[in-house]
């Protein structure tokens, strides 16, 4: 296995690598860059980076201003910070379908000892209910990667592309190539489906190894692309087996697990169970013990769908 690398790290290599090969790329931070790695883009393209201070409304409309003169935009700041520009997110951004790239980082309760004023665990759920946006959810620094190319190749309006702090190991196989859409199965079973995103497919991953210790065989989904979301891959988890387990490191409101929970009730009911953020705010602490904490964890997976084949 590789070594663990952040996603946050993985988007500063990789925009700095197609801002050779696409000079209409140009990056806009929030004075954070040397957090949101876009450091690394602005040293190398210093004529096409804007540092825009504490003053993500005003980035937010930047950036909207740039992409209806041809750039393609890439705004960057903490996942918390940028939703004070969510009405200019709404109303510039969504309502005119600009290629806007939000690229942001630091999402979900690992962001640790920063506390609970930092750590968004509502993003994805207010920026998928927003019509035209994106949802991206990477899962590991080759999957950022791919996701970033992808995106700049395909820059059919807004993008929410959701990064995270801490480092991630790589679950992706080689030469895998992100797709908007598509789920990617990292592993076959028709007794559970485990579908996670983001930090929590390496998670979902030890889940269905300790399962397969107890003779369970769990499918795992790995579902980067929160909108639009792979339905098919949904319905198929659905009908061939005993239920769905959902993993994010993001409230289990509005997120992942209600977006598959829309899909499964509208086509196949069965028994779904999500693991992530409970109703509540977080706290200061250490990432790795905040996520047992609030259940982020293999146990918990495992516990859930044990949970379901049990009452199967």
């Amino acid at each position: 296995m590789a070594d663990k690398i952040a996603t946050r790290v993985a988007y500063g290599e990789a925009l700095a690598a197609l801002g050779e090969k696409y000079p209409h790329i140009v990056a806009l931070d929030a004075d954070l860059s040397k957090s949101t790695m876009t450091v690394t883009f602005a040293k190398k393209f210093p004529e096409r980076f804007f540092q825009m201070g504490i003053a993500e409304s005003d980035m937010v409309d930047t950036a909207a201003g740039l992409a209806t003169c041809g750039k393609l935009p890439f705004a960057s700041s903490f996942a918390i910070f940028a939703s004070r520009g969510w009405e200019q997110i709404r109303n510039v951004i969504a309502r005119a379908k600009l290629p806007v790239v939000l690229a942001l980082t630091h999402a979900g309760v690992s962001v640790g000892e920063d506390g609970a004023s930092a750590q968004a665990n509502e993003d994805i759920a207010i920026f998928r209910v927003l019509p035209n946006m994106r949802v991206v959810v990477p899962a590991d620094a080759p999957e950022t990667k791919s996701c970033i190319e992808w995106l700049v190749q395909h820059p059919d309006g807004p993008v929410f592309l959701r990064l995270g702090r801490e480092k991630v190991p790589v679950v992706c196989p080689d030469g895998y190539t992100f797709e908007l859409g598509k789920a990617l199965k990292l592993r076959d079973g028709n007794d559970i489906a485990i579908i996670a995103c983001g930090s929590m497919v390496h998670i979902a991953m030890e889940a269905a190894s300790a399962l397969d210790a107890k003779g369970i065989q769990a499918r795992v989904l790995n579902m980067a692309s929160i909108k639009p979301i792979d339905r098919d891959a949904i319905i198929a988890a659905a009908r061939e087996t005993a239920g769905i387990v959902t993993a994010e490191e993001h409230s289990i409101i509005g997120g992942l697990g209600g977006a598959v929970a829309e899909v499964v009730c509208e086509t196949h009911p069965c028994p779904i169970r999500r693991v992530g953020m409970p109703d509540k705010f977080g706290e200061s602490g250490k990432p790795s013990e905040l996520m047992l904490k609030y259940g982020h964890s293999a146990e918990k997976i495992c516990q859930c769908a044990q949970e379901i084949l049990k009452a199967k």
